[in-house]
């Protein structure tokens, strides 16, 4: 398995991974947004695969899904990109997001393939949990790409252990009940159902949802390794009129949280 992963969590600081949606504001614009985030400071990559029905993401990205899919964003071209992404990085960890329609269509094989051979380095499907997804899991781990899996504030010790036994990689702790973007985070919260998962993994532990800014990712990692942070990133660019104001807004913002994190 790609030592990516454990290399971005081990720099001894708080792991900052942005999100974005792969081919939104624009598709020619999503690489140089990828080395820009790298540039501000990212540690990892949280990539987008659109999809018509996004129902863990909130209004923010559920509109860049549907521009992207307008403007021919499929898997294949994410794919693509993550190929020339690796052209200039090949040390950045780059994690699909999505569901598991476009793989279907895409075919397990054939995407655990393409997948490794463009340089992702692991996969996070909203809808397919551990006891839908044991066939998926193997061909993915044979393929050298790390399950990543959700963690929800409503997971009953049972449920946890089988996340925790299958997850690779690192674990998403989903910060709040509810979608992406909404605004009720209470990082406080936090410090008990994250030490129910280190008691049983060793692997990192990131949240997201809710993240919006320097003050609000500094407050969460009081009690994880890293942040996820992705609604306050897309809806800026979703408002860049160049490419070089998206790659400016996008270096910029991961800048400003990553200060706030090591402030």
């Amino acid at each position: 398995m790609s030592g990516r992963i454990a290399a971005a969590f081990a720099k001894g600081r708080k792991a900052l991974v942005p999100f974005i949606t792969a081919g939104d504001p624009n598709p020619e614009w999503t690489v140089d947004l990828m080395h820009a985030l790298v540039e501000g400071g990212a540690d990892l990559l949280e990539l987008g695969v659109p999809f018509s029905d996004p129902m863990a993401d909130g209004p923010v990205i559920q509109r860049a899904s549907e521009r992207a899919i307008v403007a021919g964003v499929s898997l294949a071209s994410v794919l693509e990109d993550v190929r020339r992404f690796r052209e200039r990085d090949d040390v950045t960890p780059v994690i699909l997001m999505g569901y598991m329609n476009p793989l279907e269509r895409f075919g397990a094989d054939r995407f655990a393939a393409a997948a490794a051979e463009a340089g992702v380095d692991g996969l996070l499907l909203v809808d397919c949990p551990p006891e839908e997804g044991d066939a998926l899991h193997t061909v993915l781990e044979q393929a050298g790409l790390a399950t990543i899996y959700l963690v929800a504030p409503t997971t009953d010790d049972a449920r946890l252990d089988r996340l925790c036994a299958a997850a690779r990689g690192f674990i998403y702790y989903v910060s709040f009940k509810g979608i992406t973007g909404a605004n009720r985070l209470d990082a406080a919260a936090l410090a008990d159902p994250v030490a129910r998962i280190r008691a049983r993994s060793e692997l990192p532990v990131a949240a997201g949802f809710g993240i919006s800014d320097g003050a609000s990712a500094r407050a969460v990692a009081e009690f994880t390794d890293g942040v996820v942070i992705g609604s306050a990133l897309v809806q800026r660019l979703s408002e860049a009129g160049s490419r070089e104001d998206a790659v400016d807004l996008a270096r910029g913002f991961v800048a400003s949280v990553r200060e706030s994190l090591d402030n």
